[in-house]
Order: C-alpha cells, then structure tokens, then sequence
C-alpha cells in the first residue's frame, strides 16, 4: 500500500514539475515520512479510542511531544519498529497515568531526578540530524531544562492526578528516548554532533 500511494504522488511529481534527481530523492524521502506518519496516527488513535483512553492518550502526546521537541532523542531505524514502539509508549503510559497513585515525596524525587538527566543528556541528536551548532545545543537545553522545571514543579502542586502522572511519566519516556544507554542498546551513535567539531569546513557551525 505505501509503495503504491509513494509511487503514485512521485509520478504526479515527476509530471508537474522539472526537478533534479536529488531534489526528487528527497521529495520522496518526505513523502515517505508523511505516510508513515499518518499511518502510524490511525492505528494509535483507533487503538487508544477502541480501549477507552483517547482524552489520556492526547493529553499524554501533548506533554510529551512538548519536551520531545527541544530534546530530540532517539528514532527507530525501521517503520515497523517505530510503529510498535510508539503504539507502546502512547497506550502503555496513558493507562499508567490513570491507575498509579504517587505520593507527593516520590514526585519530587522523580522530579529532580528528571530534571538533573534532561540536564546530562539533553539535547539528543541522531547520526541523520545531528545538533553541530553549539549555540543551538545549549538553547535546545536550556528549554528543556527550563520545562522538565515546570513539568516537574506543577506534577507536585497540581491536585489533578491523571495530569500530574502525565507530567511525570512523559519526563520519565523521554530520559528514556535520551539515554546515551537506549543508542548503545540499539547499536546508535551517540553524542553525533562531536563528529562535526573543529571542522569548519562543513559550513554548518
């Protein structure tokens, strides 16, 4: 099926337009990514309506893809993958969020271990996009930082339990998705940016 709909929009590409082959590589390398994308969103939002848990589910992807954006982490080096590990992350931490009970000196615990490992290991670049510019490295961590302290800090005071596990736990995923130990395990690199360092010649610093 994906082949069938990619191939279909390139030869409408193809037909339109005067690009070169680089330009159409990676035209298709975007289409690519937008069904998989879009693929993926179904089977996560049927599954999380089928199961009962839809307004867990966006409330989750809200603060997590919030805190993901400014410090990266790891991507799947296949679809599959991606789909299986998202249907997890996105059905498997909605229902924790509903059914734990965290006292308030385990959320401050959590809070600051979280903080202090956003900190370490924010922000996590791919060998595909790594951070070079290191300006841009230390504004990706500040923000992070800056909201894993909010995150944190309104996980302790809010009296709402479902949005404070969802703080929570969506700081715990993404330490997970940036631990120099998660890239070890699935043979990444890790740290890409140092490979682009004192070299000037790339025009990207």
């Amino acid at each position: 099926m994906r082949n069938f709909v990619i191939n279909n929009l390139m030869i409408f590409v193809k037909n339109n337009n005067t690009y070169n082959d680089v330009k159409l590589a990676e035209i298709k390398y975007g289409l690519e990514a937008i069904y998989l994308l879009f693929s993926k969103s179904i089977i996560i939002f049927s599954l999380a309506i089928i199961l009962g848990i839809f307004k867990e589910f966006l409330i989750f992807a809200v603060f997590y893809n919030i805190i993901r954006m400014p410090s990266f982490g790891l991507h799947a080096t296949k679809s599959w993958i991606c789909l299986v590990s998202s249907s997890l992350i996105f059905i498997l931490a909605p229902y924790l969020c509903i059914y734990i009970n965290i006292d308030i000196f385990l959320k401050s615990f959590l809070g600051i271990v979280n903080i202090i490992l956003i900190y370490k290991n924010a922000p996590a670049d791919t060998h595909k996009k790594p951070i070079i510019n290191s300006k841009r490295r230390l504004c990706y961590k500040y923000i992070s930082v800056l909201l894993a302290i909010t995150f944190s800090f309104t996980a302790v005071i809010t009296n709402n339990s479902l949005i404070s596990n969802t703080l929570l736990l969506s700081l715990v995923v993404q330490n997970f998705m940036i631990s120099p130990y998660i890239y070890r395990l699935f043979h990444l690199p890790y740290n890409n940016y140092l490979t682009y360092v004192g070299n000037n010649n790339l025009g990207l610093n």
